[in-house]
């Protein structure tokens, strides 16, 4: 890149829009004015052409009748009229037209008879100062009728025109240039605003906005946009650090639980023997490493990787993940195939069928059925979920139970974990009133 060229993108869009709209005028202003003269000068010329050729076809009235006097009238002044004899002498002349040298050679009449045009002829050679354009006629008698018109009449409008233009499209391009410099800028000032604004906004106040401009434009809509971005920026930092927050809480739980066990046991040891430490111990790290790996499937999630798919039988599918979790669950299924994630579907699976043994008083029941979507629904007798919950059960580290502690369930992420899984592979879930008195969760998926 040139160091012009890195010049020009250093210079402000101000700058190089009113440049580049500047240069546009300046050329149309040009081809426009240079169109406007040429049509004029066609215009004025042909003008001048008709009235010699109007004035040429009198005199001619007048040669034809006989009635031509040596001074030939002269109706306009600017029109030369000269009247030739077949030799080419000059018979009879308007006043100040010479009477000895015609205003067109043999040739150049001949050339004017033929083509019925007009000849421009030098003003100094037949003795008039300015430049002529001469038409020819010839008679019945055979005399030729000669009429001039001063170019004077085509070249002062002209000349004037020219001035003005001169003067006028200068003024005319530097009135646009500063319409147009004013506009940028003026469509520009909320662009500039908008940029102050963002600077503005820092993590340690996530809840300012940039300025939104009270017209209704695209700049209004580009405000709109990153206010909402930063809207759900501000939403997921919220979602965040509550869940950094939780985290925290839910692995310092089994952490304090270890350290105390193992202090307790450094102080007052057991005359059991350390069995029963190591077994209080080594409870708390499975809990701990459950949590951990709950967190990182979490975090894939949000992060949104691509996981394989494939076709699944969800009926086969729950008939072999569900009698090792719930021996006495009632299963009602059908062949039912969706294209899945097998991992993800079989801790779908897990997740539902351990919440509802946890909170079931004596049966589980899952169901699966087929149809234009794949209904997987998982029923428990047990307490249910409150109407003003139902929602909320899905958040992370949200637990219908009051106390955090692990008599109340597990961690609070099963159901979100079972959302965000459902979620990524098109499906949907909702929790409902069951009808054997508890809750049902009811998962539905595209059938494949």
């Amino acid at each position: 890149m040139s160091r012009l060229q890195q010049r020009w993108h250093r210079t402000g869009l101000q700058t190089r829009v009113t440049v580049l709209v500047a240069a546009a005028v300046a050329v149309a202003l040009l081809a426009g004015a240079l169109l406007l003269v040429s049509a004029l000068r066609a215009g004025l010329t042909g003008v001048v052409d008709e009235r010699a050729r109007q004035r040429a076809a009198e005199v001619e009235q007048l040669v034809v009748e006989g009635r031509l006097p040596a001074l030939v009238p002269a109706p306009d002044p600017s029109v030369l009229v000269q009247v030739l004899d077949p030799q080419g002498r000059v018979l009879a002349a308007t006043a100040g037209t010479s009477r000895v040298v015609p205003l067109l050679t043999a040739a150049e009449v001949e050339q004017a008879l033929v083509d019925d045009g007009v000849v421009p002829v030098d003003g100094d050679r037949v003795g008039y100062g300015d430049a002529l354009r001469v038409h020819a006629r010839r008679t019945s008698t055979g005399a030729v009728v000669l009429a001039g018109v001063p170019v004077q009449a085509v070249d002062d409008p002209l000349r004037l025109v020219r001035t003005a233009l001169l003067v006028g499209l200068p003024l005319l391009l530097l009135a646009a240039a500063g319409g147009v410099w004013l506009t940028v800028g003026r469509t520009l000032r909320p662009v500039e605003q908008l940029r102050v604004g963002a600077e503005e906004v820092t993590a340690a106040d996530p809840s300012r906005r940039l300025p939104v401009p009270a017209a209704e434009d695209e700049v209004r809509r580009l405000a709109d946009t990153l206010n909402g971005m930063l809207d759900r920026l501000e939403a997921g930092g919220t979602r965040q650090r509550a869940f950094v927050a939780d985290a925290a809480h839910e692995l310092r739980s089994p952490l304090a639980a270890v350290r105390t066990t193992l202090e307790v046991a450094l102080v007052h040891p057991d005359p059991e023997g350390v069995e029963p430490t190591l077994r209080t111990a080594l409870e708390e790290t499975v809990r701990l490493g459950r949590l951990v790996d709950d967190l990182l499937l979490l975090a894939r999630l949000d992060a949104a990787a691509p996981r394989p798919l494939a076709r699944v039988d969800v009926g086969q599918l729950v008939a072999d993940v569900v009698p090792g979790l719930a021996p006495h669950a009632q299963l009602a299924l059908q062949p039912a195939v969706v294209l899945g994630d097998r991992d993800g579907l079989v801790r779908v699976v897990r997740n539902l069928v351990e919440n509802a043994s946890r909170h079931a008083v004596a049966h589980v029941r899952v169901t699966v059925a087929d149809g234009e979507q794949v209904a997987l629904q998982v029923d428990d007798d047990g307490p249910g979920i409150p109407a003003s919950e139902r929602e909320r059960v899905f958040d992370r580290f949200y637990r219908v139970d009051t106390p955090r502690s692990r008599a109340a369930g597990g961690a609070g992420l099963g159901l979100a974990i079972v959302h965000e899984l459902v979620t990524s592979m098109g499906g949907t879930v909702v929790a409902e009133d069951s009808p054997a008195g508890g809750s049902r969760f009811s998962v539905r998926f595209p059938a494949a």
